[in-house]
């Protein structure tokens, strides 16, 4: 009996250290740059997805993970760390007035937005995971462009 609570407690505490060092194995950093950015008003919005059908996303209630980002020279940028390996996409929205929405005027955007893998913007280019996405498999740097409409 005493071998057996012994050897049950080895192998949990094994099981254990191998998920730790198999999910730091796999795991990287995701640098996100913007670049000419209208004005240095408010704050830059970065928000990561996970799963197809996520995005468009206008109310952020899918992303993965958020950060927020200070302009400095009509740049920002942030650093997603210990993300796991798989694939992701990227929305930026230049928050003017940080309230953490898009704002919109009649029916477009008031404030920049910007997607990963996308260069523009329209009704026959709407933003959608499947362009969006990348793999990612090792510590990575992408640069989105902000689109101002």
């Amino acid at each position: 009996m005493k071998i057996t609570i012994i050897t049950l407690i080895a192998f949990a505490l094994s099981l254990t250290l191998y998920s730790f060092a198999k999910r730091n194995a796999e795991t990287f950093s995701l640098t996100i740059e913007v670049k000419n950015l209208r004005n240095e008003k408010g704050i830059v919005q970065f928000a990561l997805y996970n799963k197809d059908g996520s995005i468009p996303d206008e109310n952020y209630k899918n992303y993965y993970k958020m950060l927020k980002s200070e302009i400095v020279d009509g740049s920002s940028t942030v650093i997603f760390k210990n993300i796991p390996s798989g694939k992701y996409a990227v929305n930026v929205l230049h928050d003017e007035n940080k309230n953490g929405k898009i704002d919109k005027g009649i029916i477009l955007p008031k404030e920049g937005i910007g997607f990963s893998n996308y260069s523009s913007i329209g009704l026959t280019n709407r933003p959608n995971f499947s362009k969006a996405s990348f793999e990612l498999k090792e510590n990575k740097t992408i640069n989105v462009k902000v689109i101002y409409m």
